[in-house]
């Protein structure tokens, strides 16, 4: 399925990695019985962190995610969470 066309959207949309036209961190499982597909779990958003290895290094690091939840001295960059991730077609020339 491409990623950018109507059936990938519609897809996005019904299993909420799509909402309001942005998409979001987005994790689903399905199973499969003969010709029948289930969706069997989801999660979203900070659900997602254990599966993300960039994390855990990032908050190894001095200066972490630089996230406005990190209790970091004052004067560090701090942003609001996640803003600092970007989808491979999303960064600015």
């Amino acid at each position: 399925m491409s990623s950018g066309g109507h059936a990938a959207r519609r897809f996005n949309e019904d299993f909420g990695a799509t909402v309001d036209g942005e998409e979001r961190q987005a994790l689903s499982v399905f199973v499969r019985q003969g010709e029948q597909l289930f969706h069997s779990w989801s999660t979203f958003a900070r659900g997602e962190e254990p599966f993300m290895l960039v994390f855990d290094l990032l908050d190894l690091t001095p200066y972490g995610r630089q996230e406005t939840w990190e209790d970091s001295p004052r004067g560090w960059p701090q942003d609001p969470p996640y803003t600092w991730m970007r989808l491979h077609d999303r960064y600015e020339e």
